[in-house]
């Protein structure tokens, strides 16, 4: 394990500002913490447009059926690596891939659902995850799905609609609690240039109140959807040079 402290790595997830910043960055820092090869975070309500060439090759990978990793992980909510279900060398029969030799993966969970994973991998001549390894993924899966939760709220289309991008970052601080002083130093910008984003805010939604317009903001819907119609779980997206899901090629 690396310089990045646990400790250090519970803060970075605390304060990353949305969920580019953990998969950017943050995650980074996590896959040097566990000395991988490659690393991934991905939410499920992410997914691939069903026909996609993407989709298929991840299919095979991503089946519960044929991934003994991933349907622990589903089954129990629970960190896992190879070595903890199989007997030795039965994973590289799965998964002959000599950079997917050794794979462990966490779950990020929300309402009582798995509502995404993070995972990594080492190449087949490197040292098998341990029983630490999963201690540590166990606390980091806590602290990913405590973000989660706070940020799980959903907006009123029609009403968002009215706002610009950066109007809609206030408003999600704001839906959190934030004070005028915290969303400035969270968006790199000086208080007063929250204090009269809200008033334009205020203007635009016709409200007088912070309490009233994230009121009039918030709908009732999740942003993560209640269930999944599949057994076959689907790589969430492009991966950025470095940071690769399970089952996906090196760029």
């Amino acid at each position: 394990m690396t310089a990045n402290s646990l400790q250090s790595l519970f803060q970075a997830i605390a304060h990353a500002r949305d969920q580019h910043e953990l998969q950017q960055h943050v995650m980074v820092k996590i896959g040097e913490y566990f000395v991988t090869y490659r690393w991934a975070l991905f939410f499920f309500d992410q997914l691939f447009p069903p026909e996609t060439k993407a989709q298929k090759m991840f299919q095979l990978a991503l089946s519960i059926e044929h991934n003994p990793v991933l349907r622990y992980l589903v089954e129990h909510h629970a960190p896992v690596h190879e070595e903890l279900l199989l007997p030795a060398g039965v994973w590289q029969v799965i998964c002959p891939r000599s950079d997917h030799g050794h794979v462990m993966a966490g779950p990020i969970v929300n309402d009582g659902r798995l509502v995404g994973t993070i995972g990594f991998t080492r190449i087949r001549e490197a040292p098998a995850f341990n029983t630490q390894h999963l201690a540590d993924l166990s606390a980091l899966c806590l602290h990913l799905s405590t973000w989660l939760a706070k940020r799980s709220v959903g907006f009123n289309p029609l009403n968002i609609s009215r706002l610009t991008p950066r109007e809609i970052q206030i408003a999600e601080l704001v839906a959190q609690g934030l004070t005028n002083a915290e969303i400035g130093t969270a968006l790199w910008i000086q208080e007063n240039s929250v204090k009269q984003a809200l008033k334009r805010m205020f203007r635009k939604l016709e409200v007088s109140s912070r309490a009233e317009m994230v009121a009039q903001l918030l709908s009732s819907a999740k942003l993560l959807p209640p269930s999944f119609k599949s057994s076959t779980f689907n790589y969430s997206g492009p991966v950025p040079s470095g940071k690769m899901s399970i089952a996906s090629p090196k760029e």
